[in-house]
């Protein structure tokens, strides 16, 4: 299994301090099928999971995107 990392994925890793090892962490526990999916996991040191948007084709794993999922408006 080969995984990259698109512009997007690096710059959002970065922007939200996610290590890119605990992306691929968490690729490799969680099966995939061929296309595009989103991954949710919860992670310790993060108050929201983490929502992870992958596409697969055949051994490579392109991870599109990834960032704390915060869901719901201001109170």
């Amino acid at each position: 299994m080969e995984v990259k990392f698109s512009r997007h994925a690096k710059r959002r890793a970065n922007l939200y301090a996610i290590p890119e090892s605990r992306i691929v962490e968490i690729l490799e526990g969680t099966s995939l099928a061929q296309g595009t999916q989103a991954i949710l996991a919860n992670v310790e040191g993060f108050a929201y999971p983490l929502k992870i948007v992958v596409a697969r084709e055949d051994d490579i794993i392109t991870v599109i995107s990834s960032y704390p999922l915060k869901r719901g408006g201001k109170k």
